[in-house]
């Protein structure tokens, strides 16, 4: 059983962010990183938090990311053990976690786009209105953003059985798999990516 850290009452939309990898290429955890004296996991929180009724962290147990969380009074959301490593372990545990909060579905958002905001989030939920596909994820300037993206909480079996195959499938793969839309943004500035400390300095000078 996954824990989950907090609780809210029969929300429509929860959004999760994906604060759980080893930010090998950063030289630290880059969730906790400052830009503009604010750590990037809170940037992408508060995004999320400007079009989803709850907000969680996916975090590592004992990580600087979990003690942030709960510093900031986010629920936390701990991968599945059972589960192989990887970004979509951390959405499998997020559809599990929205599905507890009453929601239908779940938006997610990697910790090193701090830059995206409630316009991009908000369009990605408008695609699944309607009758609409099972996930709608963001290409910006031809590059797929896949985990910038929005569920339905049904996909969460699907992906279970991918994960419980022992391999954590490749996020394009999986989308395409699933039948997921893209989202197309033409202004792919707000989808960079913070993967090492010169990124980071660079979102800091566009600021």
């Amino acid at each position: 059983m996954r824990e989950h850290v907090g609780a809210t009452m029969n929300p429509r939309s929860a959004g999760l962010v994906l604060a759980g990898g080893r930010s090998t290429r950063f030289g630290g955890e880059k969730a906790v990183a400052l830009l503009q004296a604010k750590p990037l996991m809170l940037w992408c929180a508060q995004a999320l938090d400007g079009v989803c009724d709850v907000v969680a962290i996916n975090a590592r147990r004992g990580s600087q990311s979990e003690t942030l969380a709960r510093s900031a009074g986010f629920s936390l959301v701990f991968d599945d053990p059972a589960h192989p490593a990887g970004p979509l372990a951390g959405v499998a545990a997020g559809l599990e976690w929205a599905t507890t909060q009453g929601c239908e579905t779940l938006v997610t958002l990697p910790c090193d786009t701090p830059l995206v905001g409630v316009e991009q989030l908000g369009r990605l939920i408008e695609r699944l209105k309607d009758g609409g596909p099972a996930a709608a994820y963001a290409i910006a300037d031809g590059r797929v953003q896949g985990l910038c993206a929005a569920w339905r909480l049904d996909v969460a079996d699907h992906l279970d059985a991918s994960l419980a195959r022992g391999e954590h499938p490749a996020v394009h793969r999986w989308l395409g798999e699933l039948g997921a839309a893209p989202v197309l943004f033409v202004d792919p500035r707000p989808f960079d990516n913070i993967n090492t400390p010169e990124d980071l300095a660079s979102a800091d000078r566009r600021l």
